[in-house]
């Protein structure tokens, strides 16, 4: 697999490297050795999935605070979506810096995110899942999150205009109102 750094440190893409022949593919999504090996824990607690029908769906911008900040590694099974994650470190040089990138089932590209990060998607298809390995488990109090469409932080989703949102997301307040962590 190919593990390339993302401009915000400590969050990688993780490309796998499949062995092909007449019956198919075969290729390695995680190995422990491997991670350890570029700086990247490679424990998980969870395996999480979201699916969501149509189109434009946007789920976002997501965390959990310390001490329970999760570690996600995800990855489409389905369908595509434009991920992004924002650095939320306090005293971080990329504070407020968002780095975005299309995942799909097709190429099985994966993003590995590091505790510190917020993180959302918005659906580029209908029916697209999504999996999720996380470490540690999900703490409801410690949930948090910020707007999606925060105009400070300018984040270039591909169809703004089309988001289908829930409740609690358009209800998330904006960034300068958020805490790093």
């Amino acid at each position: 697999m190919i593990v390339e750094p993302t401009p915000l440190a400590g969050a990688f893409v993780i490309t796998p490297e499949p062995s092909r022949d007449d019956r198919g593919e075969f290729a390695r999504l995680y190995c422990a050795e491997t991670f350890a090996a570029k700086g990247i824990d490679p424990h998980f607690d969870q395996i999480s999935y979201s699916f969501n029908r149509r189109k434009g769906t946007l789920r976002g911008l997501h965390l959990q605070r310390p001490p329970h900040g999760e570690t996600k590694l995800v990855r489409v099974t389905a369908g595509a979506i434009f991920d992004v994650i924002v650095d939320v470190r306090s005293g971080s040089p990329t504070l407020g810096r968002w780095f975005g990138l299309e995942l799909n089932a097709a190429d099985r590209r994966q993003l590995y995110i590091p505790p510190g990060f917020a993180h959302g998607f918005q659906t580029l298809t209908d029916g697209a899942e999504i999996t999720y390995a996380i470490s540690p488990p999900y703490v409801p109090e410690s949930q948090d999150g910020f707007r999606w469409n925060d105009p400070a932080l300018a984040i270039d989703w591909p169809d703004p205009a089309g988001a289908i949102l829930s409740e609690r997301d358009r209800a998330l307040r904006l960034f300068a109102d958020f805490a790093p962590v």
